[in-house]
């Protein structure tokens, strides 16, 4: 078996979500698309999370934690 196995590339078609907690619930999230690769961004714990684009730079998210950036693999 080969790494291939057990971490496929992504497909075009794969979307980058990020997921952030909402104010109002304990249990809620709040997800949005992003353009890049999970593995493009930076997640930066703290009194304020940051999610930073590490091909541009731009901060992507600067709010409460914590965050997680997801692969979600298309529907085949």
């Amino acid at each position: 078996m080969s790494q291939a196995d057990f971490f496929p590339s992504p497909s075009p078609s794969d979307a980058t979500i990020l997921s952030t907690p909402v104010w109002y619930s304990d249990k809620a999230r709040n997800e949005r698309e992003l353009p890049l690769t999970p593995g493009d961004y930076k997640i930066t714990p703290g009194d304020r999370w940051t999610v930073a684009s590490l091909k541009t730079g731009e901060v992507v998210y600067d709010g409460i934690g914590p965050v997680e950036i997801l692969r979600k693999r298309a529907e085949a």
